[in-house]
């Protein structure tokens, strides 16, 4: 099928997308800087023409689900977040009303671990809950920490080996705890993000800006109508919508650029989160949530030549199959990688983790990067030196920021009523 004589249908929506781009791109004013091209280009398309999301990432989570529903769920969709409706709402509600947040992957974990930080000092010799301990989750997270209160097992905290070994986890997913407590128990606590979402008619810078500058993974878009969810654009869609756009004269005016041409990475090497690979696995989480960031690269001892990445979301392998680190004494960055990758080959699951190391070189173009990150489906790419050392990252959100800025005032009220992120909020 042929749009215009000699023009080629586009091979996919996202493609199509890009033309519309490409259409409004060749009408603006000449004396227009390219990124002022792209913002106007993008604030003249509505999120509803951006391609809907597979029904599979898609998903609603009831208030009233566990915590071990939530975590299988997210793990078989293999998404990071997904919106909770109050199944107390009544039918007729609003959307404001009917949602009452974002759970995250990353939350749920960090959640967990709090409460067994705070279990520490709250614990007498005896492995005993101390009577002034109110917290409402503290006896079920005693039981939860059945044996690991006592002093065989006396610190709960990341950086103590008796944190990194799989019984913790394997007590912990088998508790009524952890099988019992609601998504709607933890709402208002560390991590709980507020419902943000766009209508149909919010524009697509918009919605860029909220997936680069505010930090956010994903946005749901609403159906006013049907006061309900209608699709959900993630950073990975829009990296994706690019990547089939890679062709096109607007994308090349940006894309064609060298990496250091575009200030990226955004931080020098001196600045870089890592983890050494004979540090426990869970500092690597630690750092994570203590620098708001999704993802870090395992170096080796003493250097910074890199022999794995951890995200935030292989920590589902804590929860979902704790009984993988039986072998090991101590669970360290590098036997953690060495555990899951015997796993996923194990089960013939996929996974970036079973994928050698992404790199690339400051003179790469975003280009380049942007096909890696598509192809190989991973939220970040390590630079590397000629000598091979980890120099900075590229996330995904680096790149949609580098796409386009935000006017003076551009937002106005339109955070209002919306509670505050906590700084640490999206990893």
């Amino acid at each position: 099928m042929l749009m215009e004589e000699g023009t080629p249908t586009p091979r996919s929506p996202e493609a199509k997308l890009g033309m519309q781009v490409e259409d409004l791109w060749d009408i603006q004013e000449p004396q227009l800087s390219p990124t002022e091209k792209l913002n106007a280009c993008f604030e003249s398309i509505p999120v509803s023409d951006f391609p809907v999301a597979p029904s599979s990432q898609v998903i609603e989570i009831k208030s009233d689900s566990s915590l071990a529903e939530v975590v299988k769920l997210l793990a078989e969709h293999k998404i990071l977040s997904a919106p909770v409706v109050d199944v107390e709402a009544p039918d007729d509600a609003s959307w404001i009303d009917r949602y009452i947040g974002i759970i995250e992957f990353a939350g749920i974990v960090v959640w967990i671990l709090q409460q067994a930080e705070k279990m520490e000092g709250s614990v007498d010799a005896n492995g005993e809950l101390m009577k002034e301990y109110e917290d409402p989750f503290g006896r079920a997270v005693a039981a939860a920490a059945s044996g690991m209160s006592s002093p065989r097992y006396r610190s709960l905290r990341p950086e103590s080996p008796t944190a990194t070994s799989g019984n913790y986890f394997e007590t912990l997913t088998s508790s009524d705890f952890y099988k019992n407590t609601k998504v709607r128990d933890i709402s208002g606590s560390f991590r709980w993000a507020p419902f943000l979402a766009l209508q149909k008619s919010n524009s697509f810078l918009t919605m860029l800006l909220l997936l680069s500058k505010y930090r956010m993974k994903s946005i749901p878009i609403v159906d006013l109508g049907e006061n309900k969810i209608d699709s959900i654009i993630t950073q990975s869609a829009v990296i994706h919508m690019l990547e089939e756009c890679a062709d096109l004269h607007w994308f090349e005016s940006w894309g064609s650029k060298k990496l250091y041409e575009l200030g990226l990475p955004l931080m020098d090497s001196s600045q870089l989160i890592k983890v050494y690979e004979d540090e426990p696995v869970l500092q690597a989480f630690k750092l994570m949530r203590q620098k708001g960031v999704g993802g870090l690269p395992v170096v080796g001892s003493g250097g910074m030549k890199a022999i794995g990445n951890i995200s935030i979301r292989d920590i589902q392998y804590l929860l979902l199959a704790p009984e993988i680190y039986k072998d090991f004494r101590a669970i360290t960055a590098k036997n953690f990688l060495t555990a899951v990758k015997g796993y996923l080959e194990k089960h013939q699951k996929d996974s970036p983790l079973l994928r050698s190391m992404v790199t690339c070189k400051r003179t790469d173009t975003l280009k380049d990067v942007i096909m890696k990150l598509d192809s190989m489906e991973i939220q970040r790419i390590y630079i590397v030196d000629d000598s091979g050392d980890v120099q900075g990252v590229i996330t995904l959100r680096d790149i949609i920021s580098k796409l386009v800025h935000e006017p003076r005032g551009y937002f106005g009220d339109f955070f209002d009523g919306v509670l505050p992120l906590p700084a640490n909020s999206r990893v």
